[in-house]
């Protein structure tokens, strides 16, 4: 049970469980981060043009370099086809 709950998924990435709970840390504080900048961004246009997006982008990239397999795969956001027919 221990093993499945809490070494399974960093094992089949390839990490220790410290290795697994500091990339995902990490990763969890550049999203709030970018996530407050968006926020920011709402109510102040000016200001943090890029910040969310760029984030997603590094965090992407990041995510693809860590996992080969994964460079393989489908993207995991694909624009529905009905939204490629019409302008939104």
């Amino acid at each position: 049970m221990i093993d499945r709950i809490f070494l399974a998924h960093p094992r089949s990435v390839g990490e220790s469980y410290g290795e697994h709970a500091a990339t995902a840390t990490r990763f969890g504080v550049a999203m709030i981060v970018g996530g407050a900048a968006c926020i920011v961004h709402a109510v102040l246009p000016q200001l943090f043009a890029r910040t969310a997006s760029d984030t997603v982008k590094r965090l992407y990239a990041q995510m693809k370099a860590r996992q080969p397999a994964f460079a393989q795969d489908k993207p995991a956001f694909q624009q529905p086809e009905w939204q490629l027919e019409y302008e939104i």
